[in-house]
């Protein structure tokens, strides 16, 4: 079975416990930035352990495109290949 990277990426994600403020005025939902720092995308898996270290915890590369996820303290680094598709605050940290 072939998902598309934004769809493998949505279930990789589910699992996880994710923190964000979520805030809902007059009907409308929005959520509050992070000042947490973390990997942008595009970064490499090189760039990211060069500049926040090892990570905690690597989950191994599923699907097609491969899928990698590097579990730090304050955040999760969701990987496409070798390069960061999103880097989300987690509630671990």
């Amino acid at each position: 079975m072939s998902y598309r990277p934004a769809v493998l990426t949505a279930l990789i994600l589910a699992a996880t416990p994710l923190a964000a403020e979520t805030l809902a005025i007059d009907g409308q939902v929005s959520v509050r930035e992070s000042n947490v720092e973390r990997p942008t995308r595009g970064m490499t898996m090189r760039q990211v352990e060069g500049r926040f270290g090892a990570p905690a915890n690597i989950r191994a590369a599923v699907g097609q495109p491969p899928i990698t996820r590097w579990e730090y303290a304050g955040f999760i680094v969701v990987f496409e290949h070798d390069r960061v598709l999103h880097a989300v605050v987690s509630g671990a940290g």
